[in-house]
């Protein structure tokens, strides 16, 4: 096994989801991941805390974009269209690869543990923007209700996106589940 083999964090994330959905994510164990990347475990651990962080390695960095994002914006952008705003930035990263996406979820949605790992990054996420917004200006509240709202709108959209037949790419599922929300929201 070379030692510093280039592309090592993308084969073993690769060789993590493969291995999830044939034997399921409790039946697989780093060694078996790392084995299968052509790496020793010792290397796994280099890039990964744990196997469930192949799944959310990216999580730091979405919320990094995310909040430059929204800091990109005029400061007197009302919080749900900020919100908006950063959700087309979301859409743009996570959405590129809609098989990955899908390979992704079912391994998620196959296991308890990892469905609460990741409710727990997108309510961290949430808390990020709600603090950003406040920093703005945004009345706690409007703040609080704008970050949820938005991580309540991704979800539908994502999910749907992901068992999806139609070929709507994930920046218009969101833009379309915003306005859904607004029409439900002005009684419609």
């Amino acid at each position: 096994m070379g030692r510093w083999k280039p592309g090592a964090g993308d084969r073993l994330r690769e060789a993590a989801l493969s291995l999830y959905l044939e034997r399921g994510f409790e039946q697989t164990m780093v060694a078996d991941i790392a084995g299968r990347a052509g790496v020793t475990a010792r290397t796994f651990f280099r890039y990964f805390a744990d196997k469930r962080e192949v799944l959310f390695d990216d999580s730091a960095a979405l919320e990094e974009k995310s909040l430059a994002a929204l800091d990109e914006l005029p400061a007197t952008t009302p919080a749900l269209d900020a919100v908006a705003a950063v959700l087309d930035t979301v859409a743009r990263l996570v959405g590129d690869d809609r098989e990955l996406a899908r390979k992704r979820q079912l391994v998620i949605m196959a296991n308890a543990d990892l469905r609460e790992r990741e409710l727990i990054k997108l309510t961290s996420l949430s808390a990020a923007l709600a603090t950003r917004l406040r920093q703005r200006g945004i009345g706690d509240i409007e703040a609080s209700l704008a970050a949820e709202t938005s991580i309540a709108v991704f979800r539908v959209a994502f999910s749907r996106w992901v068992t999806g037949v139609e070929d709507q790419d994930l920046p218009d599922l969101i833009r379309e589940t915003w306005e859904r929300l607004r029409t439900l929201a002005a009684g419609g």
